[in-house]
């Protein structure tokens, strides 16, 4: 039985030689995003993102909450995923970085399946819980500030319908996770999420080892 491998550039090369499928729209916004401050760091991979889209298309939701725009190549990914009559809700702190994506979703045809929140992550979800969202979603994807993980996983879970799937980026968070002298915030709030989820009885959880951490947990 093989071990986890260590997926350096060469193999990296590989995976999307005979994987990837990105599409002129996804590469230029990807290259758009890398430019940006951080662009690079804060953007999901392509990989990651066709993994969100098989998810989607695999099964089947019509409705799909994301945590967390950036730039939207995640939310371009999920959207394109959805049928034409399902619907993305994504929220993000500020207009600023979701604007750039929404050029690339209008090229895509999917601009009408999402639908952008702006404000505190906390305060959008708690107001779709009060506007009667709460067991609505098929998948939610929650890559947004990590001190605040824990409290979005709780109102994520109520949001999320039993048998829905909820995705957890950067639960490795560059390794931070595992170095004892790592105490910053954020790092500790990935730290908090990890422990709540993996003690938590509501739900299934498989932590994959990929990207910078991605968990998979399904509300039972």
């Amino acid at each position: 039985m093989a071990n986890q491998i260590a997926a350096g550039p060469e193999l990296l090369e590989y995976v999307r030689e005979f994987s990837l499928r990105e599409d002129e729209i996804l590469r230029g916004l990807r290259s758009l995003t890398a430019g940006l401050p951080g662009g690079e760091a804060l953007q999901v991979s392509p990989e990651e993102g066709q993994f969100l889209a098989f998810l989607v298309a695999a099964t089947g939701v019509t409705d799909v909450l994301e945590i967390g725009t950036f730039t939207g190549y995640s939310t371009l990914c999920m959207a394109r995923a959805l049928p034409a009559s399902g619907r993305l809700i994504t929220c993000d702190i500020t207009s600023r970085w979701p604007e750039i994506g929404a050029e690339h979703w209008r090229r895509a045809g999917v601009a009408d399946r999402i639908d952008v929140r702006i404000g505190d992550a906390s305060d959008t979800l708690e107001k779709l819980l009060a506007d009667g969202f709460a067991d609505r979603f098929g998948l939610v994807f929650l890559d947004a500030d990590k001190i605040g993980y824990p409290r979005y996983y709780e109102l994520a879970l109520k949001l999320l319908r039993p048998g829905g799937v909820l995705v957890v980026d950067n639960t490795l968070f560059f390794g931070r996770v595992v170095d004892p002298l790592a105490t910053d915030p954020d790092t500790e709030g990935v730290r908090a999420l990890n422990a709540l989820v993996r003690d938590d009885e509501r739900v299934d959880v498989s932590m994959l080892p990929v990207a910078d951490g991605l968990t998979l947990v399904r509300r039972r």
